[in-house]
């Protein structure tokens, strides 16, 4: 097959849940009887045990993404074990970029040093601001002062690719206290920095806050006039955009990974409600730890449902994935019928067309989903 094969990883634990986070995380707390961070990784290996039956050792990972949750509550030890599992029952192609996501606070030099020792080439960490108070709204534990440590340690261990996450839009979050999240962001001289606009998710404790009215909403005004502040700093610090939310420092400082998602790669995600998808085939786990772990100890798949990706549905996420990318949408995956709407989009300013490939501008970034609702 011709589609490049990931591996992504989730590691559902974390110490303190955020308030904004609806992703499938759990505290030692909310986790209850038949799964402990202490067996975690053994019943990993045994999902991989299960991806070898149906891939083979024929299509060996191009990239292993670890998210979570926080990988890093887990010893370094752990990781390593799960990704020996991967490279040596399944395989990893020659250059394999390997990721974690980290909270400064979870790793130490040693801990770092062991993950690079044991094959990990890019660290990801979970800054998202400067700013005490901000990150006290979003519950963020990690000490600002921190994170500077974090980054020379994971360079000092030899990381070929240091990233950054940023969140803007946080309720009470001044233009001054998001440009002094980005003057700290670019102090660090990451090779990539991600930020994003900050969503209230139904469910979360955020969203309870703000339906409560103790806490405003993001304002799309706000949020645009921070995205063009980041935009303007990484640019003027070296970094370029390469997709939507992403900028990085070179085409090599790119997340391989994350561009296998938007160019609707294929991908394997082990872990409870991991999400994955090889050969037009998507499924999903089972999404509590303790039931993920029951059904491989019995030596059953831990797969909850699954889907089969059809043309109209596989356009779709073309033109919503491949559009956020500065490569561009191919304008031949386009509609017939709303092909005609790109000459609009381009008198509005909001996108170029160079050839048969549309490009956002940075006004076309800020109203991304108008443009796509346009073309499809």
């Amino acid at each position: 097959m011709t589609r490049s094969l990931g591996a992504y990883v989730h590691v559902p634990f974390c110490s303190v849940r955020c308030g904004y986070c609806d992703f499938n995380t759990y505290t030692s707390d909310e986790l209850g009887e038949g799964a402990t961070r202490a067996s975690y990784a053994v019943t990993v290996e045994r999902e991989v045990d299960l991806a070898r039956e149906a891939l083979g050792d024929e299509r060996p990972f191009e990239t292993v993404f670890f998210g979570g949750g926080t990988p890093t509550q887990l010893p370094a030890a752990d990781l390593v074990r799960v990704l020996r599992a991967l490279r040596d029952r399944v395989g990893l192609a020659p250059g394999a970029e390997v990721t974690t996501e980290a909270n400064p606070d979870s790793v130490t030099p040693a801990s770092l040093a062991a993950l690079r020792e044991g094959g990990f080439t890019r660290i990801s960490f979970g800054v998202q601001s400067a700013v005490p108070h901000v990150l006290r709204v979003l519950d963020r534990t990690h000490d600002p002062l921190r994170v500077p440590d974090a980054v020379r340690w994971a360079r000092e261990a030899g990381f070929e690719q240091v990233s950054v996450d940023l969140i803007y839009g946080t309720p009470g979050e001044s233009v001054d206290d998001w440009r002094r999240t980005l003057e700290h962001a670019v102090s660090l001289e990451p090779d990539h920095i991600s930020a994003y606009a900050l969503i209230v998710e139904q469910g979360t404790a955020l969203a309870r806050r703000v339906a409560r009215g103790e806490v405003p909403a993001p304002d799309d005004d706000d949020l645009a006039d921070k995205y063009v502040l980041a935009d303007e700093a990484f640019e003027a610090a070296g970094l370029s955009w390469y997709e939507l939310s992403n900028w990085a420092r070179d085409e090599a400082a790119q997340c391989r990974h994350n561009v296998l998602y938007w160019r609707s790669d294929d991908w394997w995600g082990f872990g409870p409600g991991a999400h994955s998808h090889v050969a037009g085939r998507r499924w999903w786990n089972v999404k509590h730890p303790a039931a993920y772990a029951q059904r491989l100890d019995a030596g059953l798949s831990p797969e909850k449902d699954h889907e089969l990706v059809d043309d109209d549905t596989r356009t779709l996420e073309r033109v919503l994935l491949e559009s956020r990318l500065r490569t561009g949408l191919d304008l031949t995956v386009v509609p017939d019928d709303h092909r005609e709407r790109v000459a609009d989009l381009r008198d509005r300013g909001l996108v170029d067309v160079h050839g048969e490939r549309l490009v956002l501008t940075r006004d076309g970034r800020l109203l991304a989903d108008a443009v796509v609702r346009e073309l499809v």
